[in-house]
């Protein structure tokens, strides 16, 4: 059971803007900052909003590139037509709305508009997983399983706010459709410093002998704190940030597991088709012999609720990963 009460519960379930919820002061936008550095350096940027744009960040575009700027309405299939016919005419749009929203609701308009042809867009789902009070209407937790499966797809998930810039700038270098998954900033204090992202490069943030967890999105800070607890108990585990989850680091899973062996991944999505599916993948092909843990949503729905408590009760928190390497690294002695 979950450590979190009920009044705990009942508080972070208050509605408020996006923008301001839970924060004692507006969250700084980065996403929305990055993005608009990149247009002021390349006209060929356009934004679309499909009625979320202070949702999405892109007021800060719309004010101040507003002839670059194109409210479409709560019409997302459309939006990825626009976009497709506005990219094979020479721009470089950014379509903009929840995640559930950008991936599920418009499968085929993306498959056949901007998969398919190749088409340069740039579509950017915010709120994934289960990092939104709103339940399953809003919960993305297949979205990186539909994209992954898209011929031609990028797929990309900073790990946290430091490393939103990098990832706005490796769109832009790639000529190609890119997913752009993005959590919004909670209204913690956001570090001064930025994290690099490489297209197809994961980044080893913490080395370790005994094991490694490959996650991508929050669940690098999760695995983070993971990595310390389990280093109380004598044992060392690498973090890997996957930022890229298609195309896949494969050499780099590979050369991370067969040095280590014990392997879990930490996805804030469905077990099925996302980042422990992708990496199992790889090393089941490669004949990398692995004792091998996922963490994700466990082929359910969930509720609304606050991420905390979403985390909690569905198995992603640092306990559930801690828990799974435990389970993987007993196996492997």
């Amino acid at each position: 059971m979950s450590s979190i009460t009920s009044n705990q519960h009942a508080e972070a379930l208050k509605v408020g803007d996006f923008n301001t919820r839970n924060a004692a002061a507006p969250i700084r936008r980065v996403y929305g900052e990055a993005l608009l550095k990149a247009a002021r350096a390349d006209d060929r940027i356009v934004a679309l909003s499909a009625d979320l744009t202070s949702a999405t960040e892109v007021d800060l575009f719309r004010d101040e590139l507003p002839n670059r700027f194109f409210q479409v309405g709560i019409a997302e299939a459309n939006m990825m037509g626009i976009a497709g016919g506005m990219a094979r005419s020479g721009d470089m749009p950014f379509v903009h709305t929840f995640s559930v929203f950008a991936t599920r609701r418009c499968y085929d308009q993306i498959a056949m508009q901007l998969a398919y042809p190749r088409c340069n867009v740039k579509i950017v789902g915010f709120i994934p997983g289960l990092t939104t009070l709103l339940g399953v209407s809003h919960q993305a937790i297949d979205d990186i399983a539909l994209m992954r499966a898209l011929p031609n797809m990028t797929v990309i998930e900073p790990s946290d706010v430091r490393q939103v810039p990098a990832a706005v700038q490796a769109a832009v270098a790639h000529d190609g459709p890119v997913y752009l998954r993005l959590s919004r900033p909670d209204g913690s204090p956001i570090p001064d410093d930025v994290l690099p992202l490489q297209r197809g490069v994961l980044a080893l943030q913490r080395d370790g002998s005994d094991g490694v967890i490959f996650a991508c999105g929050l669940m690098c800070a999760a695995a983070e704190a993971a990595a310390r607890r389990l280093a109380e108990d004598g044992l060392s585990v690498a973090v890997a940030n996957v930022a890229t989850l298609k195309p896949l680091d494969e050499a780099g899973v590979i050369a991370l597991a067969s040095r280590l062996g014990t392997v879990v991944t930490a996805e804030n999505h469905s077990i099925i088709g996302g980042l422990g599916s992708a990496v199992a993948e790889c090393l089941l092909e490669a004949g990398v012999p692995v004792s091998f843990e996922r963490i994700g949503v466990r082929d359910c729905f969930a509720e609304g609720g606050s991420t905390r408590f979403l985390l909690a009760r569905y198995g992603l928190d640092v306990s559930a990963i801690v828990a799974a390497f435990l389970r993987a690294h007993a196996r492997r002695s």
